[in-house]
This record gives structure tokens, C-alpha cells and sequence, in this order.
């Protein structure tokens, strides 16, 4: 009998489909029964999976109980409702069937013509959320602009410097990239400076501004002009300024307006990197925080984070799109469009980011946007940050601890109050210790002006006010253990 192998075969998709499906909802159900934060040890995984890959095939009931007995021990959940770490990864059932829809057709979309409509839907999402963000329209396709799907913000950092290093070297001449700087500000996420990096900017000519208190860590304007004026008279030549809505440590924000004027004045690139509270700008209410954009060079956020949409999906936007093609594209004659007439408005998105192939992403955000509307995607963002604001009372009516900088959009930075300020770093890391050691609840820290805070960052897709409640409850509990422990 003639050996067959078909892996694609629709009965049994259909059939194997169905038991994964039925076992991811069963561990949504059971998730708050699993510690948060992963208990185990390195290398652990390999002293319980086969050394050997299998010669022969292995039931779906064999591979699904070692996921349940192995592989989810080793994770920790970042969908748990009690997870509070970092920044929420958010997803739902729309962004979960899109991402079945995108493995399905599992097309390689480079260029238009290797799938005309998932280029195009990409295009008109992007248009979508753009007029959801209420950005101007320069920054759309039906406008002078345009958006692209990279995979994270660090992706996007590094295709908008790139075009800004090319820009500039044009302009210069290209002996002058040892000459090209940067600005940020201290709070502003790593993945600028590394991005800096990959794209030649001398790690010397990398200006990370320093914050305070005073300013609730946000980029001093001021101290901006005085580093570019600085940097001119050295003869370098300013190029490129980050400001951050929302910054990791703390949510602090930058002062779009202010620093787009100085950017403008000098000629830098200026992006906008808004990768969590960006979705929030969907609202009315926070949309305030977006006045100024109309100065910026790109704006990026991630909808992965609170929009809903499974990783990886960091929207990006740029006001002028050659200027990214004229520094990515490529024209291979096996790519070359052979089916249509070259035209200005078709868009081979190979040319707008660092790899050839992609992701058909949009599906997956379009499904997002359809299935929930915008007025759903409000209600998500606004219930977290109602909770954000409940457990920031409870913190507040607690005089044992302090809300050390005001609360923006869902995320709480707080301690437990020193006796002596230098004790308050081990006071709060011990703090910080037990309560994800208890696998009841996960969170994260930071560090603003030399003191030490335990970040409670709220927006996970199943979190509830009892669950917020109960971590208040928890962390209450463990802070009368540590305050004994620490003298």
C-alpha cells in the first residue's frame, strides 16, 4: 500500500482544530489557578522533554498533556487576570480568530502584487485607527501619509532612523554619520538607543536627558535646546528626537507640542513613540494628549499592548512615505511587478520595514475593530484605568505606603514607606519579592530618582474589579510580613 502524508488535510484539521481550541478555552477557565509568575528553574524543560526529536509521528493527546504537565509550569501568564507586571500584552477572541484567518492563507505579502488585499487592507486600517486617534491627515493614505504593521516598536524605531540617518546624510554628505546625534530622555525606552546602534549613530553622540520629580520625569524643552545648541557648536549634527506618551518606568508624558516646535526649528526627525498609551487616545478624554503631533516626522504605537490585538502589531505612521522607501526599498528583478503597470499608489510594503517578509497583521486588527467597534475598544481602555484608579485610592487612604507619582492612564507606581529612606529600596524589592513569589499576583519595578517603586500596571484582557481587590488585599498582607522582617 502507497505511503501517504498529508498535512493540510481538511477532516482532520477540522477534528485536531477542535480539541486545541477546546483546550485553550479550558486553560482561560482555569488560568487563575496557575501561579502568575513561573516557579521553576533553568533548565528545567530539559530534563522532562526527549533529548531527540521524534522519528514518528506522536497523538495531539500526547503533545496537549505535555504542554499542560511541562510547558505551561515554565510560563508566566501573562494573560492571568492577576498579572500586573511591565505593560498589559492584551488579546481577545476577534484578534485570535484573525490570527487564525492570517495562518490559514498564509500569504508572504512583500509586495502587492504577492497579495493585493492584504496589502490594501492594511493600508485602509491603518487610515481606520489613524481617524479613530483623530491624527491629521497627513499622516493617511488618503492624505499625504501612511501606516504600516511592523512587529514592535523597536522595529519601527529602527526603519524611522534609518530614513532619518539617510535624510540627513543626503543633505551632509555621508562622512558625516560619525557626527549624526540623537535625543531622549532618561525615561525614554532602551529600544531607542539600541536602535541608535544598529543604524551606525555613535554611542557617544547618544543624548539621554536627565528627568525629575519636579517634572513628573517628563523631557525638559529647555534642557533640549541647550543639548542641540551644545552639539551644533561641537560640530555634530542633531538629528533625531524621541518623545514617549507614556514612558515604561513611571507613564510620564512628554511635552509633544513644546519639543515638536524645537525639533522643527532645528530640522530632526521628531517621532512620537506612544506604544501603551496610544490606544487610550481613542477616547475624547485622552486624546488631548496627542496636541502637537501635527509636528512629527512618525508616530507609533503598539496595539498589541492594549488594543486588544494578540502580539506582535505596532502601528506606524509616517508623514512622508518616500522617505522611508528611499532608505529600505530594494528592487530585485524577481520581485518586480510584472502584472500591473508601476504606479506611485501602489505600496510594496517590503519597502517600509527591515524584512522582506511579513505577516498578514491587518487581518487580525481589522477583525479587532469590526468585531468590538470603537465604542467596545473605549469601554476596554476606560474600565482598566476606572480600576487603575480604585486601586490608587486604596493605596492613598494607607498612610504605610505613597503614590510616588501621580497616576496615568492604568498604571500605579507606589511603595510602602521607609523608616529611613535608605531601607526603602529593600523594604519594597522584599515586598515586591513575596508577593509574586505567593503566585497569587505578578508585579514589576522601577526606578525614578534614585527611589525604588513597585509598578501595578492594570489592563489584562480578564482582569475585574475582584481581582484588583485582592492584590490590594495581598499586598497589604505581605507588607505587615516585611515590615517585621526589615528593621
Amino acid at each position: 500500500m502507497e505511503n501517504t502524508f498529508s498535512p493540510l488535510d481538511p477532516e482532520s484539521f477540522t477534528s485536531e482544530s477542535k480539541q486545541i481550541i477546546d483546550f485553550i478555552a479550558q486553560y482561560y477557565r482555569k488560568i487563575e489557578s496557575y501561579p502568575v509568575e513561573s516557579q521553576i528553574e533553568p533548565g528545567y524543560l530539559s530534563r522532562k522533554l526527549p533529548a531527540k526529536a521524534p522519528y514518528y509521528p506522536e497523538p495531539l493527546k500526547d503533545i496537549i498533556k505535555d504542554i499542560e504537565d511541562h510547558i505551561f509550569p515554565g510560563l508566566t501568564h501573562w494573560l492571568s487576570p492577576k498579572f500586573f507586571g511591565y505593560f498589559p500584552s492584551s488579546t481577545s477572541t476577534g484578534s485570535f480568530l484573525g490570527e487564525m484567518l492570517c495562518s490559514a492563507v498564509d500569504v508572504v505579502g512583500f509586495t502587492w502584487s504577492a497579495s493585493p488585499a492584504a496589502t490594501e487592507l492594511e493600508s485602509l486600517v491603518m487610515d481606520w485607527l489613524a481617524k479613530m486617534l483623530k491624527l491629521p491627515n497627513s499622516f493617511m493614505f488618503s492624505g499625504t501619509g501612511g501606516g504600516v504593521l511592523q512587529g514592535t516598536t523597536c522595529e519601527a524605531l529602527v526603519c524611522c532612523l534609518a530614513a532619518a540617518r539617510d535624510r540627513a546624510l543626503k543633505e551632509n554628505g555621508y562622512e558625516f554619520i560619525t557626527k549624526l546625534a540623537v535625543y531622549t530622555s532618561d525615561q525614554t525606552h532602551f529600544a531607542v538607543q539600541k536602535a541608535a546602534k544598529i543604524v551606525g549613530i555613535p554611542p557617544c553622540n547618544f543624548r539621554s536627558l536627565p528627568t525629575s520629580i519636579s517634572t513628573e520625569f517628563s523631557l525638559s524643552p529647555s534642557l533640549l535646546r541647550d543639548a542641540i545648541e551644545e552639539d551644533k557648536r561641537a560640530g555634530l549634527v542633531p538629528l533625531f528626537l524621541c518623545a514617549t506618551l507614556g514612558t515604561t518606568a513611571s507613564c510620564a508624558i512628554d511635552p509633544i507640542e513644546e519639543l515638536g516646535e524645537i525639533a522643527n526649528e532645528y530640522k530632526l526627525w521628531f517621532h512620537i513613540d506612544a506604544a501603551y498609551a496610544g490606544s487610550a487616545c481613542i477616547c475624547p478624554e485622552f486624546r488631548h494628549y496627542l496636541n502637537g503631533v501635527e509636528r512629527a516626522d512618525s508616530f507609533s504605537f503598539n496595539a498589541h499592548k492594549w488594543l486588544l490585538t494578540t502580539l506582535d502589531c505596532c502601528c506606524l505612521w509616517v508623514k512622508q512615505p518616500s522617505t522611508l522607501t528611499d532608505s529600505l526599498s530594494t528592487e530585485p528583478e524577481i520581485l518586480s511587478n510584472s502584472i500591473v503597470v508601476e504606479s506611485s499608489s501602489v505600496v510594496d510594503y517590503k519597502d517600509w520595514q527591515i524584512a522582506l517578509s511579513r505577516r498578514f497583521r491587518a487581518m487580525k486588527l481589522w477583525l479587532v475593530i469590526r468585531r468590538y467597534g470603537c465604542a467596545n475598544l473605549m469601554l476596554h481602555t476606560r474600565s482598566d484605568v476606572s480600576m487603575a484608579e480604585m486601586f490608587e485610592a486604596m493605596v492613598a487612604k494607607d498612610t504605610r505606603f505613597e503614590i510616588v507619582v501621580p497616576r496615568r492612564f492604568a498604571l500605579v507606581c507606589f511603595r510602602l514607606k521607609p523608616k529611613q529612606e535608605s531601607q526603602g529600596t529593600e523594604l519594597n524589592q522584599k515586598l515586591m519579592n513575596v508577593v509574586n513569589s505567593s503566585g497569587e499576583a505578578f508585579m514589576t519595578h522601577a526606578m525614578l530618582g534614585g527611589i525604588y517603586v513597585i509598578r501595578c500596571a492594570i489592563g489584562a484582557t480578564l482582569t475585574k474589579e475582584h481581582h484588583v481587590d485582592n492584590l490590594w488585599k495581598l499586598i497589604k498582607e505581605k507588607a505587615e510580613y516585611v515590615l517585621q522582617e526589615v528593621p
